[in-house]
């Protein structure tokens, strides 16, 4: 299954040093598990696996997915399939007010147990494509996979993963929240990776502004409608006037959860093969000018909701 590249690579990485012993895998090939994708957990197959830079890495397959979605993952990504982490798996998703309502195919999935999963887990072990599409069309999961093939796959750094599962835990979990307004804000942001990008190409590039414009125009409009939590509502209603936008107010920690619904969003729009291709890498080089400044732009711990409540209520009343 695997390339001669990946072969040699891993070969590579393994020259010196102490080993894995080769049994010591948590997972095996063909084992179905749960995966932590950004802040959600999915149903997959570990297709492969092998000792990579001295640690288990494992190639896993999406069930009900497009292959493209397909990737390497260690160990901290997976759960065993068991009763107990299918149950932590629904209740995440019951918690995840971002994707509640969401269109996509990948909130769909994590609904059916049965008889479509089942049939996907079988595509996987045949090579007869004719006969998987029937069983996808029959399964009535061939409609999302065509959408999914539309969409920009945009690779979010493993530390900025990290950041959105805490994000997550705080506001879900714990009851906190962002304190607002931030510093830097969602315009502070943009702004300082167009400097940052000006400085490095040695001039100030329209596509790039032209782009940065649009992340702030989708925040603005997506916020309200698919980037909160519900524990979050309240406090977007007292911090966002009429005449103010929510990117002067909301900074990073909500300006990375939109690059998790852009593929989504951008699915609607007509774009060129050639052009989506520049803007992935150009969302994929602003992830890692986020991740640079992680430090910076992102907040370490949370507020106490009840407290930031409380605080909203006097300041309206007074």
């Amino acid at each position: 299954m695997g390339s001669s590249k990946d072969d040699s690579a891993t070969d590579g990485d393994n020259s010196g040093g102490e080993l894995p012993d080769s049994d010591s895998s948590l997972f095996s090939e063909g084992e179905k598990v749960l995966a932590y994708h950004g802040p959600r957990i999915y149903e997959a197959k570990v297709q492969k696996a092998e000792i990579r830079k001295k640690e288990w890495r494992y190639f896993v397959h999406y069930l009900g997915w497009n292959k493209n979605w397909d990737e390497w993952v260690g160990a901290d990504r997976l759960m065993k399939h068991t009763e107990e982490n299918v149950l932590k798996q629904q209740a995440l998703d019951k918690k995840q007010g971002v994707d509640k309502n969401s269109k996509s195919g990948r909130s769909a999935q994590t609904k059916p147990k049965a008889s479509s999963e089942a049939k996907v887990d079988k595509e996987d072990t045949k090579n007869n494509v004719a006969k998987g599409k029937k069983r996808k069309t029959d399964s009535g999961i061939e409609k999302d996979s065509v959408s999914v093939k539309k969409l920009i796959k945009i690779q979010i750094p493993s530390t900025l993963k990290k950041q959105l599962v805490d994000d997550w835990e705080f506001i879900t979990q714990q009851d906190k929240l962002v304190k607002l307004p931030r510093t830097p804000n969602v315009d502070g942001i943009l702004t300082k990776y167009l400097e940052y990008r000006s400085k490095k190409d040695g001039t100030m590039t329209d596509s790039v502004g032209e782009i940065l414009n649009g992340l702030r125009s989708y925040f603005d409009k997506a916020l309200a409608v698919i980037l909160l939590y519900k524990k979050e509502r309240q406090q977007y209603n007292d911090a966002v006037a009429d005449n103010v936008s929510p990117s002067t107010v909301y900074g990073a920690e909500h300006l990375l959860r939109l690059f998790v619904k852009l593929p989504e969003l951008l699915a609607y729009v007509n774009i060129e093969e050639e052009t989506l291709l520049r803007l992935q890498q150009k969302l994929l080089d602003f992830l890692k000018f986020l991740q640079k400044n992680q430090g910076t732009f992102f907040l370490s711990a949370y507020d106490d909701g009840s407290k930031i409540a409380e605080g909203s209520g006097k300041g309206k009343d007074n």
